[in-house]
């Protein structure tokens, strides 16, 4: 619907681009336009019967120069003041016509020919006088040429200075946002520079000690163990240059592995680490979009890790559906009364970054205890970008 009213603006406005795009500038010029033969309908008492064929054509050439002067002031000048020659009525619009033109043209050769022609057409006026009155004269030519010219090219100088403050303004925009933007590339390699030198280092320390402790496990438990965490952290030490990568360099920051099919390689980690979860997916994963997959697998991804960290040794079930209109997932944990919390550090984000990718995508999350005591994340996510738009 706003496509069809955009289009049909256009085309209003160019139809009426004589008009500076204005029904009302229209609408002003027809009634300017029009004002000469209704003076001289007045004039005849309502009718043109006695009037001749070259006033009637002289007052049809008035009304068109006078209606379309604003495309063509010079010739609209012109006509007009030649008309007002036989044509009374018409001698009183010379003036719209003489400003349209200096306002239009400026201090230029056609303000000046403009100009020239109206003195012209006041000699007659003049010359009935029968003797030349300075006084007069005066009067006519600066009220009929020189205060028309000197408004219009007043107004001609005020668009020009408009237009150039204008033009200053949207400069000055130019310029705030680039530095913006180079203010934000800067803070973002900064960030970069400083996730490299102190993340990727302890994630290297960790990676580098399980690689010992694999060495040295003194049964095959300890062994595998040791080679999970080896594996997840080369897994944490890749993501982590992903993301170093996307900040530098505006690139994706997600890996191929950040949808869908990666949710079963992050169950199956789990499983391995020692975790109690259970996956109810259907194979092959459901095909989604990018955006929608990488909200799905990261909402997994941390309902996993605040299980681990709340309930460990809870049995966690992780279902994901779809149909033609959304993708639904569920983690649920169960409540663990041997289980401990795991002393790990926390962001307070987690649930926060959840609802803003879910938010993202146009989709709903709802999390909350459950019945016996667990804990459930439910995300609903649009796969058609119409139903994301009319959340």
């Amino acid at each position: 619907m706003s496509t069809v009213t955009d289009v049909s603006r256009l085309q209003q406005r160019s139809w009426l681009s004589w008009w500076d795009g204005s029904p009302r500038s229209l609408l002003f010029d027809l009634a300017v336009a029009g004002a000469p033969i209704a003076g001289e309908f007045y004039a005849h008492g309502g009718r043109l019967t006695d009037t001749s064929p070259l006033t009637i054509t002289a007052m049809i050439a008035a009304f068109s120069a006078l209606l379309v002067r604003r495309r063509f002031p010079f010739a609209a000048a012109l006509v007009v003041a030649v008309t007002s020659l036989n044509v009374e009525r018409v001698l009183g619009f010379v003036e719209v016509a003489l400003y349209t033109v200096a306002s239009r043209r400026g201090p230029r050769l056609p303000t000046w020919l403009a100009a020239t022609a109206n003195v012209l057409v006041l000699l007659p006026v003049v010359l009935d006088w029968g003797d030349f009155r300075i006084g007069p004269t005066t009067t006519i030519v600066v009220g009929s040429v020189v205060v028309p010219v000197l408004l219009g090219l007043w107004v001609f100088g005020r668009r020009r200075v408009l237009a150039d403050f204008r033009e200053q303004a949207e400069q000055v925009e130019r310029e705030r946002e680039l530095l913006a933007e180079r203010a934000v590339e800067a803070q973002r390699r900064e960030i970069a520079r400083e996730m490299h030198d102190v993340v990727a280092h302890r994630i290297g320390v960790v990676s580098r000690h399980a690689d010992i402790l694999a060495a040295n496990a003194s049964d095959q438990r300890s062994a595998e163990l040791a080679e999970i965490i080896r594996s997840t952290s080369a897994t944490a030490m890749s993501e982590l240059h992903d993301m170093l990568r996307a900040l530098r360099d505006d690139a994706e920051p997600e890996p191929a592995s950040a949808s869908t099919t990666g949710i079963a390689e992050l169950v199956d980690g789990a499983v391995r680490s020692g975790s109690n979860v259970q996956l109810h997916m259907a194979e092959p994963a459901p095909e989604v979009p990018p955006e929608v997959g990488r909200a799905a697998y990261r909402v997994v991804q941390e309902a996993l890790t605040n299980a681990a960290k709340h309930s460990p040794h809870a049995a966690v079930l992780v279902a994901v559906s779809s149909d033609d209109d959304e993708l639904s997932l569920t983690v649920t944990n169960r409540h663990s009364p041997r289980g401990h919390a795991v002393a790990l550090p926390s962001s307070g984000f987690g649930l926060v970054g959840m609802r803003e990718r879910v938010a993202l995508t146009g989709g709903r999350l709802n999390t909350g205890r459950t019945e016996d005591g667990g804990y459930r994340v439910h995300a609903t996510l649009p796969l058609r970008p119409e139903d994301a738009a009319s959340e």
